[in-house]
């Protein structure tokens, strides 16, 4: 910027320092040669990972996204007509797609989902319209297979395939007769007169948005968010709906006004204080978007963060190499004890339903595990899913590790009996409003040399340790 001194000569003014977040920065040097080489050995080991999608694939996911668009479109336009709104209102009914997470924030890869918003007009429900109707529509198109409704999760979502591409696709009506197509969802006029669920769904898109324009080099920042995603997966620590973190979670406290939905607040709201990893959203609503992380969860992932960090101070040093910090964690050799929960259906469209909604309340295992031991009992729930093929019915397992609280004098010997925990999770699951004959669920301890043979895919040694013979029991924790 220039001002003009009282002599009449233009002086050069330079512009205060914009601030990021709410500390100070680490340092405001720049990066050295060495720093810059790391970087680049680091690029090159992301690409040879194949985190980067080709041209091709990324052609078809706009093309697809174009095939929903115009699905949707046509879906509130047939309602309207349905409903008796004239021919005008017909012409000009319409849904916009916008697009969140991953995508959205340029650092999906290859055979990622996309999550998807719809947002419709105030007349078109989600309830019955979307989850009904408009199911039924996707159900009868060839292009879409593995249509899997989930209305009663935190953040109701239909999951489907469209051409081979997994799409998450969220609903929102918003207080608007017509949806224009250049509709800003950023803007806090989209929040009036909505639900706390339809707020949900359009915070994705809206988070997104704002992380866009608060990160200072968006390149930067999609980088490191590569490596931070593909380290969370290869370290066992990434699921949002096992109790870890899905995706990147910035710790952004946002002032905005307020329309009277409730905001993270541990002052105001009691129940946000019981929140062990609080990482807020910078859009208002501000939430709490790793709610989900419980205390043994939490264990787990400082225990990886202490890993990653060791690993990247030998890299500092020159003692190793990237490939050292995606070494994949090996889950099944970390604990003597484990249990395995099977999820079976009578059919592959059964399985994937059922399987959505057992692996939604896996985390409710946890915790009352957590409450029944008063926290002696540590649970490590892997977010992986194995396929036992050689079952007659489709099938599918979780596991989860098992050990005592570390550090705790006096429980060496002490021995936990959970069956009624397990009890009290089954009897919960089985209450699924949707459940078909066929549908069921198995939840057994396994001792590490017990473990079944379809957890060790290629690469993966078995366990070499020489352990007692006797059969797992419940009572032998």
């Amino acid at each position: 910027m220039e001002t003009q001194s009282p002599n009449g000569s233009l002086q050069k003014q330079s512009l205060p320092p914009k601030n990021y977040g709410i500390t100070k920065p680490i340092s405001l040097a720049g990066p050295s040669e060495a720093d810059i080489q790391r970087n680049t050995e680091l690029e090159k080991f992301l690409i040879e990972s194949g985190l980067y999608e080709s041209k091709e694939e990324a052609a078809k996911r706009e093309e697809v996204l174009g095939h929903i668009s115009e699905i949707v479109k046509s879906w509130v336009k047939q309602l309207t007509r349905q409903r008796g709104y004239t021919d005008q209102m017909v012409e000009e009914a319409n849904a916009v797609i916008f697009t969140f997470g991953s995508y959205r924030l340029g650092v999906h890869g290859p055979g990622a989902d996309i999550d998807t918003l719809c947002v419709g007009p105030s007349y078109v429900n989600r309830e019955e319209d979307f989850f009904i109707i408009l199911h039924d529509i996707l159900a009868e198109m060839e292009e879409v297979t593995e249509l899997q409704p989930v209305p009663d999760a935190h953040v109701p979502v239909m999951r489907f395939k469209f051409q081979g591409i997994s799409i998450d696709l969220l609903y929102a009506s918003i207080s608007l007769l017509v949806v224009p197509d250049d509709l800003d969802i950023s803007h806090e006029s989209v929040l009036p007169n909505v639900d706390e669920q339809t707020v949900r769904s359009l915070n994705g898109c809206r988070v997104a948005d704002e992380i866009l324009k608060l990160v200072p080099n968006v390149e930067h920042f999609r980088m490191t968010l590569r490596c931070l995603e593909f380290w969370a997966k290869r370290r066992g620590v990434y699921s949002n709906v096992t109790g870890f973190l899905g995706g990147l979670n910035w710790a952004l406290l946002v002032a905005q006004g307020e329309l009277g939905f409730p905001v993270w607040d541990p002052r105001k709201n009691p129940q946000d204080r019981f929140h062990h990893m609080p990482i807020i959203t910078p859009a208002y609503p501000c939430m709490n978007s790793s709610y989900n992380v419980s205390l043994s969860t939490l264990r787990v992932m400082m225990e990886q963060f202490q890993f990653g960090n060791r690993i990247c101070v030998e890299i500092e040093q020159n003692k190793s190499q990237w490939s050292a910090l995606f070494e994949p964690h090996l889950f099944f050799e970390a604990y003597r004890n484990y249990l395995q929960v099977d999820i079976v259906s009578a059919d592959a469209d059964d399985l994937l339903a059922w399987k959505g909604w057992v692996e939604s309340r896996l985390r409710q295992l946890t915790l009352k595990i957590e409450r029944d031991t008063n926290g002696m009992l540590q649970c490590h729930p892997y977010p992986n899913e194995y396929v036992d093929t050689s079952n007659q019915f489709p099938h599918c397992a979780f596991f989860m590790g098992l050990q005592r609280k570390e550090g705790v004098s006096g429980l060496e010997g002490q021995q936990f009996d959970i069956r009624g925990t397990v009890d009290e999770f089954r009897q919960e699951i089985s209450m699924y409003m949707y459940w078909k004959p066929g549908m069921d669920i198995y939840v057994s301890h396994v001792c590490r040399r017990q473990l079944p043979a379809f957890v060790f895919p290629d690469g993966y040694r078995r366990p070499s340790i020489i352990e007692a013979s006797k059969p797992a029991d419940w009572k032998n924790l």
